[in-house]
């Protein structure tokens, strides 16, 4: 399992933005296999039995392992692209590429999100899942979770850490939307540490 996934994007498609780490200082890919897609899939809680919903899995908890291809870790990375580029498109007023606006509508069309009905030994009703659909799936419910962030008014509240070196993405949902940081204990312990270092030896 790589290391540095973090959970501070507010829902999932934020989350998926933050799998490429320290974009400020050339970037960091943590979806380096497509092992690791399968194990942050588990770690997110995207099963692919349903709609993505945000935040990671309870400590000590994980949905159900999916295996992930090497075509899917390509989606995944293509999905992450796509969001990331209509995202920004929008909060600095440009017109979102054609290019990413199909990625993403073709990630959320190409697997239901709908649950399948199924009978287990003695005839009682169980819910069953397409294994090969699974990471298509899971995917197909973070790019419909985009296409929420890019219509339903959550996007003015993207933010990018105020930190120079991380770059992470997040949905500022503070009172006041004044939210700087990904992570206070992360970069805004670190950041504010710094700066009073540096006032100390003016």
């Amino acid at each position: 399992m790589s290391e540095g996934w973090i959970w501070d994007g507010g829902r999932p498609a934020v989350d998926l933005l933050n799998t490429l780490r320290d974009r400020m200082s050339g970037g960091r890919e943590t979806l380096r296999t497509s092992a690791d897609l399968s194990a942050w899939l588990a770690a997110a809680g995207l099963s692919g039995a349903g709609p993505a919903k945000a935040g990671p899995m309870a400590a000590g908890q994980v949905s159900a392992p999916v295996r992930a291809t090497e075509r899917d870790l390509l989606s995944a990375r293509e999905l992450r692209a796509a969001v990331d580029t209509a995202a920004f498109a929008v909060i600095e007023e440009r017109p979102v590429p054609a290019g990413a606006v199909a990625t993403i509508n073709a990630m959320a069309s190409g697997a239901s999100l709908a649950p399948s009905l199924g009978l287990d030994a003695h005839g009682r009703p169980v819910l069953t899942r397409n294994a090969a659909a699974a990471v298509p799936t899971a995917l197909a419910g973070i790019a419909v979770d985009a296409i929420g962030l890019l219509t339903d008014g959550e996007l003015a509240r993207l933010r990018v850490c105020a930190a120079d070196d991380c770059g992470v993405r997040f949905v500022d949902r503070s009172p006041a939307r004044n939210r700087q940081w990904c992570s206070m204990r992360r970069c805004g312990n670190r950041t504010k540490a710094r700066r009073h270092y540096a006032r100390g030896r003016d």
